[in-house]
């Protein structure tokens, strides 16, 4: 009876108990622990174990690392792995050409032959979690220096990592957590043959592109699927046309019920980075100096390769993956610079050190331990400072400026060899036949005018931004005998190099020289480049990071001394990491309310046949028309896109959005413009998740490319969960807090 009045009471006063997010990306071992009675009680219907299990299968066991920086999930007992087309984008794009476009017409294998190979590609399944905390910190002590104390976690850490993967074929590593003061083993299995079996046109699968990225309302169709492929064991094996499709240890059940606002949901994945404990001292050097050169540096790569793309289809393919990985940061760090503005984080940022503070200076004990993290973090700050943006600009603009400085800066092994006492032959024809092999693929994606374009613009940025102190005399040089032109210089490079060209190349490895390596013009230019930096510039920062290694290790373990009730959870390393929440709306900005899903209606509003960004293909208008969406659809409605309120970053692209009881409901997929401060505070009330709603992945899968036989392999669940309001009324525990 109790229950049946405090929901009343909910509902009279128009309180949400359920309404929050959870902030956290938590460990799966600990869920038991830490989460499992809150996520109950939200309404989650399965155990600890069918989340999170060694001995038996579990929710864990269908979620995948997918090639080196997204997630994956299993969805059929034949190794069908679907994720984000963001994260399939690069592989589409490897299999494109102007006949065979891809990426503007799809890809559909209608059949197991038909299923693409990448080699490179590989998606890996984790098989436990250790703590080997006690292990790590029994090697350490306060004596050590940072170097010392980094060497030792190194060593320890290879011991542990070889026992684990002693007798198998997995694959293990140990991280560090809350920077350094906690440590743990993964382990993996990987497997190397993933095959392409489905993507749609980019019209549909990157709908909205560079306008839409990071925004809500969205209506982008942001999926891919492939399929795990293991010898006849079932064992990770190299592509070969005999092996089989995985037999997974569990693949999730997929869910065509729909979702409705307050629906518990649930996101397992692998989140890359997060900076969820840095002081004000880091936001401020963001703020001042890391985000706004970022921008700068990539808004001018990003012009001069879209002015080559608009003019020509095939450039437009040989850039369309690398614009994508440009341009995808270059606006995250647009918005993360106006959401710390607007949300006042170095703000807060100095309230907590000031809290820790006060807490440090009131117990003795305490300042003893704790009084030098906030001063280590000072100084290392003041002194990265000084040298940020000689780094920013040694990545951006010179190893991943120009692609020829890059290609150049490869052959600097080989060069050693070359070059040594006594020429080792073999290892020569090793070196000069790994570049072989990589040439194919490089020159595949390369347009020589486009590149010689950014080799101009690069050297001058770096020249007018950098401190002139903090220069290599080579561009100094440059600037004298070119008078400044680095347009002529770039010429120069472009028509002396042996980097421009597939043939110059090959012509060089069929015979290499370390005298013509150090004659070229491209080879000088990454070589002068690299060695000031790492002689003269990076030796000046490191005893600053040592520092800030020790603060933060310092400042993060006092925290928790200081909060001991507070639930801490470790900042994302690209490990696994479930989150919790609900399917929500929210409200931007005053008298702004945005809904909690899309639909297809908004896909035909945005349409804009000139801009490439929005043009929509005739047959998804045809179904339109129709109202043709099959079991997919509401009605005549034919959800997009929804959002929850999870915690996820970057990494967590593809990750499976699930219902109560295990089953996709969505892939995430992106976080909201408000938001982009995220990964360094987390904002309950209008931090977003958003994910492509599964229906609408299957209407595409089904109705548009009438590739049937990947709907017949899963398991459809038709059948809605109970609403969290249900279970509310049905639960006989104790109230939920009002302000929860």
């Amino acid at each position: 009876m109790k229950s049946r009045i405090l929901f009343l009471m909910i509902v009279l006063l128009g309180i949400q108990p359920l309404a929050r997010a959870d902030e956290g990306m938590w460990l799966p071992i600990f869920i038991e622990r830490l989460n499992y009675t809150d996520m109950e009680k939200m309404g989650l219907q399965l155990t600890p174990e069918e989340i999170y299990s060694v001995n038996n299968s579990s929710l864990k066991d269908a979620v995948a690392i997918f090639g080196r920086g997204c997630t994956s999930e299993v969805i059929s007992d034949q190794g069908l792995l679907l994720t984000n087309h963001h994260c399939g984008y690069g592989q589409i794009q490897e299999h494109s050409s102007v006949e065979h476009n891809y990426l503007k017409d799809g890809f559909w294998a209608m059949s197991f032959e038909e299923e693409l190979p990448n080699p490179g590609l590989t998606a890996s399944f984790l098989i436990r979690i250790e703590d080997v905390t006690d292990k790590v910190l029994e090697t350490l002590n306060n004596d050590m220096t940072e170097k010392e104390r980094t060497e030792a976690v190194r060593k320890v850490s290879g011991e542990l990592s070889k026992a684990a993967e002693e007798g198998t074929h997995y694959n293990a590593s140990v991280r560090s957590f809350f920077e350094g003061n906690e440590y743990y083993l993964f382990v993996y299995e990987v497997f190397r043959d993933v095959r392409l079996v489905g993507a749609p046109p980019s019209s549909i699968g990157k709908f909205g592109a560079d306008t839409d990225n990071w925004m809500w309302p969205r209506h982008t169709g942001d999926f891919s699927i492939f399929r795990v492929y293991t010898d006849k064991d079932g064992n990770p094996a190299d592509y070969a046309e005999d092996n089989v499709p995985m037999k997974p240890k569990h693949h999730l059940p997929v869910s065509i019920a729909g979702v409705k606002e307050g629906d518990f949901s649930m996101i397992m994945g692998y989140p890359g980075s997060t900076e969820r404990y840095m002081t004000s001292y880091g936001v401020k050097m963001a703020l001042d100096i890391s985000n706004q050169t970022i921008v700068d540096v990539r808004d001018v790569k990003l012009k001069i390769m879209m002015e080559d793309m608009e003019a020509d289809e095939a450039i437009r393919i040989k850039y369309a993956s690398k614009y994508a990985r440009i341009a995808n940061y270059w606006k995250y760090y647009i918005g993360q610079t106006k959401g710390l503005k607007r949300l006042k984080v170095y703000d807060k940022k100095v309230a907590l050190e000031n809290q820790f503070t006060e807490w440090m200076d009131g117990n003795q004990q305490n300042k003893d331990k704790y009084a030098d993290a906030l001063p280590l973090i000072k100084d290392a700050y003041e002194g990265i400072s000084k040298y940020e943006l000689a780094r920013i600009y040694q990545s951006e603009a010179i190893m991943r400026g120009s692609e020829i400085i890059g290609l150049a800066s490869r052959f600097s092994n080989l060069k050693k060899e070359l070059e040594a006492d006594e020429v080792n032959q073999e290892n020569v024809d090793k070196q000069v036949q790994r570049m072989k092999d990589m040439l194919p693929d490089y020159f595949k994606d390369y347009n020589l005018p486009t590149d010689k374009k950014l080799l101009a613009a690069m050297m001058k940025m770096y020249y007018e931004n950098v401190p002139a102190d903090q220069q290599p005399a080579y561009i100094k040089e440059i600037h004298k005998k070119f008078k400044g032109n680095f347009d002529a210089y770039a010429d120069m490079v472009f028509e002396k190099s042996v980097f421009t060209t597939s043939d110059k190349v090959m012509a060089f490895l069929d015979d290499p020289s370390a005298k013509k390596l150090d004659k070229d013009p491209a080879y000088m230019a990454a070589k002068e480049f690299n060695n000031f930096y790492f002689e003269n510039i990076r030796p000046e920062t490191m005893d600053y990071y040592d520092k800030l290694d020790k603060g933060n290790r310092l400042f993060i373990a006092g925290l928790r001394e200081m909060q001991p009730n507070k639930k801490f959870y470790p900042d994302a390393n690209f490990t696994m990491r479930l989150t919790y929440g609900q399917v929500l709306d929210y409200y931007p900005a005053d008298a702004v309310h945005y809904n909690y899903f899309t639909t297809m209606k908004g896909i035909m509003e945005k349409e804009d046949p000139n801009n490439w960004e929005f043009v929509v293909p005739e047959k998804l208008k045809q179904l339109y028309k129709a109202k043709d969406f099959g079991r997919y659809g509401e009605g005549e409605v034919m959800k997009v896109c929804f959002l929850t309120n999870h915690d996820i970053t970057g990494g967590n692209s593809g990750s499976p959005v699930m219902n109560a009881n295990g089953e996709l409901i969505g892939l995430a997929f992106d976080g909201n413009w408000e938001a982009m401060s995220g990964d360094i505070v987390f904002e309950p009330e209008i931090q977003r998740t958003i994910n492509v709603d599964i229906r609408y992945v299957l209407f595409i899968i089904d109705k548009y490319a009438g590739c049937t036989r990947l709907i017949n392999e899963m398991d459809i669940v038709s059948k809605r969960m109970k609403p969290a309001k249900e279970l509310i009324e049905q639960t006989e525990e104790e109230p939920v807090e009002a302000e929860r």
